[in-house]
């Protein structure tokens, strides 16, 4: 439940974000906290997120400090560790320079707050949210109201296991389609089991007009 209401703002963009990841809608009062979100949202590792999560006590400010959001992980699939829980401040990187001062109290409140919890507490600017991770699953969940139908993710599995396990976007919708019709129709779902993990790819290279696919387990 998060402890502060975002208000109406005439300044940023505001708004709520729908996540598979959490009951409640997600509010964030910015573009850049919207694309975090979404990330997060898409993040294997992730298992869940909220947002204005805790009141800080800060010397000095009476309202004390909410950070933006707390994310928990699963455990490394291969070692078995798990990752801090994390305390998030979304901050434009011009911004986090020009206030650093102002910050500065909160911050290190924040950072005492999280150790004593055996959490961490970090800051996301643009650089590392705006990606092509990011760009790739803003592509993708246009995809995310579309259920393709059983048979229709069997037919696509199947083509790829004719190819190994591993094809393109453009290979294997060439096999499953001669007819531009067909490619119409075939596209969408093809998209879809990467969304919903039935076909993986490289969400952190850039999507272009021929992504390499495979099975899950079989490819890079």
């Amino acid at each position: 439940m998060a402890v502060r209401k975002i208000p109406k703002n005439y300044l940023f963009v505001t708004g709520g974000y729908s996540s598979r990841k959490n009951e409640e809608m997600d509010a964030f009062e910015s573009l850049l906290e919207k694309d975090y979100l979404l990330v997060l949202d898409f993040d294997d590792v992730v298992v869940k997120f909220e947002v204005q999560p805790v009141r800080i006590p800060v010397a000095g400010v009476p309202r004390g400090y909410v950070p933006d959001v707390f994310v928990e992980y699963h455990p490394d699939l291969q070692t078995g560790e798990i990752r801090k829980p994390s305390l998030v401040e979304v901050k434009a990187a011009e911004d986090l320079v020009l206030n650093a001062e102002k910050y500065a109290p909160k911050f290190a409140a924040a950072r005492q707050y999280a150790d004593e919890r055996g959490w961490e507490f970090i800051t996301m600017d643009q650089n590392d949210i705006r990606t092509p991770r990011l760009a790739n699953l803003k592509f993708l969940r246009e995809y995310r109201n579309f259920s393709p139908s059983s048979d229709d993710i069997q037919t696509v599995q199947q083509h790829m296991a004719n190819a190994s396990g591993e094809s393109s976007s453009q290979q294997l919708i060439n096999s499953l389609a001669p007819t531009d019709d067909g490619k119409l129709y075939w596209l969408p779902v093809i998209w879809s089991m990467v969304l919903t993990r039935h076909l993986a790819s490289n969400l952190d290279k850039l999507f272009t007009s021929d992504v390499p696919l495979w099975l899950p387990g079989v490819g890079a």
